[in-house]
């Protein structure tokens, strides 16, 4: 690791660059604050806590990050560890500080939190501060690598947990960043936590074949010199290196290879200082030594969207080994190493603005500016916007273009619509078609790198259905489509509780004018407040028609939580006397002492619309009033039925079917939302069907129809959910 950083090391790194002795004297007095604030404070390592800040600083000198940045480092840990609060942090060094350390500060335990759905919350939050201030990402990412270097001083457990987190979250955002030395460290850091058996291995196996290595290297070095100072090439510099060892790693696992099998190990990297030379010496190499085919990547012409940019082949070079030859400028190899910090560097004769800063970063890297919109979309806080991020963002290496020759980037297996829904949520909903390098493909079709791909959209388009959300692969593309959907639903919902609450009026005679103000003045202390929620309540079963309308219309004051299940009104009251009620709370019209049971295959609840089925032999057996059963058998053998009130003390067996995409945690995710809820889960299954998709049944008990509702509209709050239906026969 190194001697350990001092306060004077922060000043002379950060002096190479920052001249105002303002500047300077600030980081001096946000050490002198921070020293005071963690007097008498450790490290699991035995190190006194201020070591870690003074580390972070450091770290974002050799970063040439702004003064603000640098001070936010050394104060990143206040708010967390000390008794400072923001308001004090923020009177000292100014509301830009302490926003910054804001953002990196951890939230605090809430409690009964579960400790997936904590991690969720931290996530979100963090996600939401990096994404509003890059310099957040900055402060984040360099105090996980020294997190990392010294993480083992923690728990096991500890280091397990964090080693997850830092290849989940950390290591790939410093490669969305293009900062690949932060990327290689965390990376190999974590692996060795992860997989301490395969890291050793490649660790040894590279340390025992370095010798040799270094010559093949060495020699190598001396050729491509010779080669381009013959030609006159001038200001060049090689630079040879070995890959990282989670990079061998990956290759290792991904071709189930062994370490001698992984041939391009050996990588050199030549730099000049512009791009025509980057070409001229691209020729020279082909020229001399064999390229593989299928090898050649032009980043140069094509940056990556980390604004990586680079000529890439492997040769087969001296005595038959196998280099990977990296060509670009002197710019581009900073811009490769420190990614997105090189290309906004701190230069203390430009007037510098956050502001303007972050508007420039999201002009070039769409990803970044996407992804504020993917942490607030995320609907439910048991779900980690996490998840969504790695899928679209983190695991995105499929490069395509737009007709105007812009690049997006998508994850493997992507579609037309995933590509639709990228460019703006109204072309996804209009489209109609796709045309990829000229021809027209089903939408299905799966992007690859390289394909220009077209949308045909038309305003009279159908729009999204529940087909599309299994051609769909990313969580954006997903979460648009299922709030289209949902809208639907609603409007449908809504649509049918007007008509049915009409009928109500029609049949008792009333006429009722309703607005918003009557409806909440009426309905509030139910969490109804608008005519449309009105009437998506009743369309959905939880609000009684004929109750709604005697209440409104003055009829009867009777309308409690009960009523709300219940259709409720005198002569009803006066008929329920008059029945005997049974295990089930069902009553039969015009029978005492009825045998009843419900039915098992459309599982009623209390608040459902019943009817009653006269059985030979088998008593009365209740139905749902949409049970297919019912629509299909004889009108005479049915009967009236009525929940008694009774009903509402008992629980109910039900069953729902849930077809979602398969993804990790999503049965977790269910079982969360589920026990958010009055509903003991007895059983539940999950299963692909014939399209792929997974298929989760669910038994549970539940008390009345409300409750089972509000469950079901929660769980269409989850990510990647298409559709949730009881169970009918």
């Amino acid at each position: 690791m190194g001697a350990k950083k001092t306060i004077e090391d922060v000043i002379s790194k950060a002096g190479e660059y920052l001249k105002n002795p303002k500047s300077i004297q600030q980081i001096r007095d946000a050490f002198e604050l921070a020293r005071k604030h963690h007097e008498g404070q450790f490290r699991k390592s035995m190190d006194p806590y201020i070591q870690h800040p003074l580390e972070v600083a450091y770290m974002l000198a050799e970063l040439r990050s702004s003064p603000t940045t640098i001070v936010a480092g050394l104060l990143h840990d206040v708010l967390e560890d000390t008794d400072l609060s923001k308001e004090e942090l923020s009177k000292q060094f100014g509301e830009d500080v302490a926003s910054i350390v804001d953002g990196v500060t951890k939230i605090g335990q809430l409690k009964y939190m579960t400790k997936e759905k904590a991690l969720a919350r931290a996530h979100q939050k963090i996600l939401l501060a990096m994404a509003r201030d890059i310099r957040v990402v900055l402060v984040k990412l360099v105090d996980r690598v020294h997190n990392m270097r010294t993480l083992e001083y923690q728990t096991p457990d500890k280091q397990l947990r964090i080693a997850k987190e830092t290849m989940d979250l950390y290591s790939p955002l410093a490669h969305r960043l293009g900062m690949y030395k932060i990327k290689a460290e965390l990376e190999d850091l974590s692996l060795k936590y992860l997989a301490p058996e395969e890291y050793n291995h490649i660790k040894t196996q590279i340390e025992a074949t370095a010798v040799a290595r270094d010559e093949d290297i060495h020699q190598m070095e001396g050729h491509l010199e010779d080669l381009l100072e013959a030609n006159k090439i001038e200001n060049f510099e090689i630079k040879g290196r070995v890959k990282n060892i989670f990079s061998i790693c990956k290759k290792m696992r991904n071709k189930n290879l062994e370490f001698h099998q992984v041939y391009d190990l050996m990588a050199l990297r030549i730099l000049v200082p512009t791009v025509e030379e980057c070409y001229h010496v691209l020729g020279l190499v082909h020229s001399q030594w064999t390229p593989l085919p299928k090898r050649f990547k032009d980043y140069i012409a094509i940056p990556k969207p980390n604004l990586y940019q680079s000529l890439h082949t492997t040769i087969v070079g001296l005595n038959g080994k196998i280099y990977e030859i990296q060509i670009r400028t002197y710019e581009m190899d900073e811009i490769a190493e420190y990614g997105i910090a090189a290309h906004w560097a701190y230069k203390e004769d430009i007037s510098y603005s956050p502001e303007k800063e972050q508007r420039e970063i999201g002009a070039k890297l769409r990803w970044y500016r996407e992804l504020l919109s993917y942490v607030e979309m995320n609907d439910s806080e048991d779900v980690d916007p996490l998840d969504n991020i790695r899928t679209d963002i983190f695991s995105a290496n499929v490069y395509v273009f737009t007709p105007k020759g812009d690049v997006l980037d998508f994850p493997a297996d992507s579609t037309p619509l995933d590509f639709a829904y990228r460019i703006h949520t109204e072309v996804g909903n209009q489209t109609i078609g796709a045309i990829v390098n000229g021809k027209m493909v089903p939408l299905t079709y799966k992007l690859k790198t390289g394909d220009v791909v077209e949308i045909k959209t038309s305003k009279n388009a159908n729009g999204p259905n529940e087909d599309w959300l299994r051609i769909v692969k990313t969580s954006h593309a997903r979460h648009k489509i299922t709030s289209v959907l949902n809208k639907r639903r609603r409007d449908t919902l809504i649509e049918k509780g007007k008509e049915e609450f009409e009928r109500v009026l029609k049949n008792e005679n009333l006429t009722l004018k309703l607005d918003d103000k009557t409806i909440a003045g009426n309905f509030e202390k139910y969490g109804i407040t608008a005519l449309d929620d009105f009437y998506f309540e009743i369309g959905k079963g939880s609000l009684s028609a004929k109750a709604a309308a005697n209440r409104l219309s003055g009829k009867t004051e009777k309308f409690d939580e009960e009523a709300l299940l219940r259709h409720y009104s005198p002569e009803e009251e006066a008929k329920r006397k008059k029945r005997i009620s049974n295990e089930y709370a069902v009553s039969v019209e015009g029978l005492e002492r009825a045998q009843v049971r419900l039915a098992s295959c459309c599982y009623p609840v209390y608040g459902d619309e019943i009817v009653g089925y006269v059985t030979k032999g088998r008593g009365i057996v209740v139905h749902r009033l949409e049970c297919n059963n019912v629509k299909s058998s004889s009108e005479e053998r049915f009967i009236n039925v009525f929940w008694d009130e009774e009903g509402a003390k008992k629980p109910f067996e039900t069953y729902i079917s849930i077809l979602s995409f398969d993804r990790k945690n999503i049965v977790a995710e269910m079982i969360n939302m589920l026990n958010s809820y009055p509903i003991t889960i007895t059983s539940i299954s999950s299963g692909k069907n014939k399209n792929g998709d997974l298929l989760t049944k669910v038994k549970m008990t539940v008390g009345n129809l409300e409750v089972l509702n509000n469950s079901i509209t929660s769980l269409y709050k989850i990510s990647d959910i298409f559709s949730v239906e009881r169970k009918i026969r």
